[in-house]
């Protein structure tokens, strides 16, 4: 089936966006619905999920995006032995004033990349709940506000299984979005080649390395804080109509009563696919949203929300085709 949201991105109709756009593209080919999901997580301070085999430049478009912007960026690799105060942080005991002190972890950030988030245990994942929903962490007995913006954007391996987590629902449904990575084209790939031939060696010292593609991401960003903050007041202006909004209800109300899912969408669903729409509305140049950004996002608002039945699973039926149906009843 034909993904929803493979049309590319419109330029020259919102300067944010192009200048992202442009930093993002000297060191990524292609990818540019990924950069656009991306963009509108910042910009409704929705998190995102990005789902993709090893190798495709899920954490090169992450670090790549927050250079273009000046924020401040954060990576955690989860692994199995990963604890809650390695993201968190936690309370320690100052020997000199016996008093204890709170040493902040890497969640205290603009942008926090958690790299293949699945691999972590429950405990850990279930961690980061509080942070996404209330954009709060409790460390002992006290509650510290996170930096302002606030977005986790996760990553995760969908066919490789050993030693993985499957994320909970409650999890997954804090994430806005959910984008399912394409490989690159021919001709796209072609590229990605001809630059890394071209890239040169990393001296250090007396000795070097081969440069990578994370080596050759360009530091100075043209944007600032402020800048996003302005794209988000005016994201809020982007006007919605009622036929827009009826729409949106109506697809999470589908979900709930079609005869194949077995879990339907909650409501934050219908928030994520109002909101998002506005921020793509706003990246394409438009003040208004319109029945393309619904279709767009569709996908990657609702596929991780639904669970179908044991029987329709049993047919060989994909949330993928299901989604379709029901999409196919409101055009």
């Amino acid at each position: 089936m034909t993904t929803l949201n493979s049309a590319p991105p419109t330029t020259g109709a919102c300067p944010f966006a192009d200048t992202v756009r442009a930093h993002v593209a000297r060191t990524v080919v292609g990818q540019q619905v990924v950069v656009e999901r991306v963009m509108i997580a910042l910009l409704t301070g929705g998190h995102l999920l990005l789902e993709g085999v090893p190798g495709i430049a899920k954490t090169l478009i992450v670090q790549s995006v927050s250079k273009a912007i000046d924020l401040k960026f954060s990576r955690v690799q989860f692994t199995i032995d990963l604890l809650p105060s390695d993201i968190l942080g936690s309370e320690i005991l100052d020997q000199r004033t016996s008093e204890f002190r709170i040493h902040r972890g890497p969640i205290f950030t603009n942008l926090l990349l958690a790299d293949e988030v699945n691999r972590a245990s429950p405990k850990v994942q279930s961690a980061l709940l509080e942070a996404m929903q209330e954009r709060k962490v409790s460390i002992g007995a006290t509650t510290h506000e996170l930096p302002a913006p606030f977005l986790v954007i996760a990553t995760q391996n969908p066919i490789e299984q050993s030693g993985t987590f499957e994320l909970p629902e409650a999890q997954l449904d804090r994430f806005m979005l959910r984008h399912r990575f394409s490989y690159p084209t021919a001709q796209e790939e072609s590229e990605i080649v001809r630059r890394s031939l071209a890239l040169k060696l990393k001296r250090q010292g007396e000795g070097a390395v081969p440069m990578t593609a994370f080596d050759d991401i360009v530091d100075g960003s043209k944007l600032h804080v402020r800048d996003l903050s302005l794209a988000m007041e005016a994201v809020q202006n982007v006007h919605v109509s009622d036929v827009f909004l009826r729409d949106c209800v109506e697809l999470v109300h589908l979900t709930r009563s079609h005869p194949d899912i077995e879990l339907g969408c909650s409501p934050r669903a219908g928030l994520a696919l109002t909101h998002a729409s506005r921020a793509r509305a706003f990246l394409h140049g438009r003040a208004y949203t319109i029945p393309e950004d619904f279709f767009a996002l569709a996908e990657d608002v609702v596929l991780h929300r639904i669970r179908l039945t044991y029987e329709a699973l049993a047919m060989s039926r994909k949330p993928a085709d299901v989604l379709a149906e029901i999409l196919r009843s409101l055009a």
